[in-house]
């Protein structure tokens, strides 16, 4: 059994640790295993299914550890038999390891420790997307026991690992929809939230997008919008369709990083990738979704947040989620372009979307030590 961790009593920036870049080598990737009937259809096995393509395909890359209730153990041991994907127990409210897993963080030395934000469902008794999450906000702790890291918890703090993007050289990239949205941090303003990320994060500039994709569940969260693919260049998801409802919030977002310097000085290179869709559960897909008290309610209507943004950055590898959707092609291009020296993977994403979110959601990265 590794050692309990400790808790240090400074900030990582104060004891020399920053947030690397997730293109910088990994250890890992972490995963948790879906399950919940109010949010996945058809008790989750098509879900299932989604999450052990991902898992497989990310172990083709790098080690993955999934994380599992005890009630659902024998079943993903069965359908995760592979040597590089390890299942470890352990109880959670939902899937989205991205959201509440820790942000690792890393010293010169090559030593790793984590930042374990407080959790609230995405938005509290205020707009959460369930009412009970007291698992979700232990599952870093855990991991952090599991790997003997130290952890920082920022008590009060409340912050989504989906909700921010770095360089690893000292630039953060957010949206306002979500950091500043009074049911995360009402009683700071924008000053003090760039304080703790500077603190906590090791960052100097922070540049703050007015919104992301329309209709995202989480409040906007960066990682299905923009993200870092280098230092210095962006990738941002795109329509040029006026009548589509992201038209003004890629523009908005285009002005802002048109005009930002990243913390080196340099103006970023933005790269517009196309937004699939749009696309809308179908009727059917709903009625497979079990219905409780204090979750959010799946229909037909809602159109869905679906992003090609949303992939992941394995050790060699781009891990990305296709929709059936003519501009599948055009993304994969896109994605070659950008990450000439890795392979992209392509997977279908919907099963995962219908959940709210996709492949970038539901991992987080370890990084390698040394």
């Amino acid at each position: 059994m590794p050692s309990m961790p400790t808790t240090p009593a400074a900030t990582p920036r104060a004891d020399g640790f920053r947030m690397p870049a997730e293109w910088e080598p990994h250890a890992r990737s972490w995963m948790i295993w879906p399950e919940r009937p109010d949010n996945w259809r058809l008790r989750a096995g098509p879900a299932q299914a989604a999450f052990a393509t991902v898992a497989r395909a990310i172990a083709e890359f790098e080690p993955v550890t999934v994380c599992v209730s005890a009630a659902e153990y024998d079943n993903a041991c069965a359908r995760l038999d592979h040597p590089d994907i390890r299942v470890v127990e352990m109880e959670s409210d939902d899937a989205w390891a991205r959201d509440t897993g820790p942000t690792f963080v890393v010293n010169d030395a090559g030593e790793s420790r984590g930042v374990d934000w407080t959790f609230n469902a995405w938005g509290g008794p205020s707009g959460g997307l369930y009412d009970s999450w007291g698992h979700d906000d232990e599952v870093a702790r855990r991991i952090l026991e599991i790997e003997g890291c130290a952890r920082y918890r920022t008590d009060g703090f409340v912050l989504e690992g989906g909700s921010i993007h770095v360089d690893g050289e000292g630039t953060l990239i957010t949206t306002a929809e979500c950091l500043q949205n009074p049911n995360r941090n009402p009683h700071l303003d924008r000053e003090r939230i760039e304080a703790m990320l500077r603190d906590y994060l090791a960052v100097d500039t922070v540049i703050w997008l007015p919104e992301g994709l329309y209709n995202d569940e989480t409040d906007g969260h960066v990682d299905n919008f923009c993200c870092f693919v280098r230092p210095g260049e962006v990738v941002l998801a795109w329509t040029d369709d006026p009548r589509d409802p992201n038209h003004a919030r890629c523009r908005a977002a285009m002005r802002v990083l048109e005009i930002a310097r990243d913390a080196a000085g340099r103006r970023l290179v933005v790269h517009r990738i196309p937004i699939p869709g749009p696309l809308y559960a179908t009727a059917d897909e709903c009625a497979g979704v079990e219905p409780a008290p204090g979750s959010r309610e799946r229909t037909p209507l809602d159109r869905l947040a679906g992003s090609y943004v949303n992939f992941y950055i394995a050790n060699g590898g781009i891990i990305a989620p296709a929709f059936d959707d003519y501009k599948d092609a055009e993304a994969e291009a896109i994605l070659h372009r950008l990450f000439p020296d890795r392979r992209v993977v392509m997977l279908p994403g919907r099963e995962i979307l219908l959940g709210g979110g996709n492949i970038h959601c539901i991992t987080q990265q370890q990084p390698a030590l040394g």
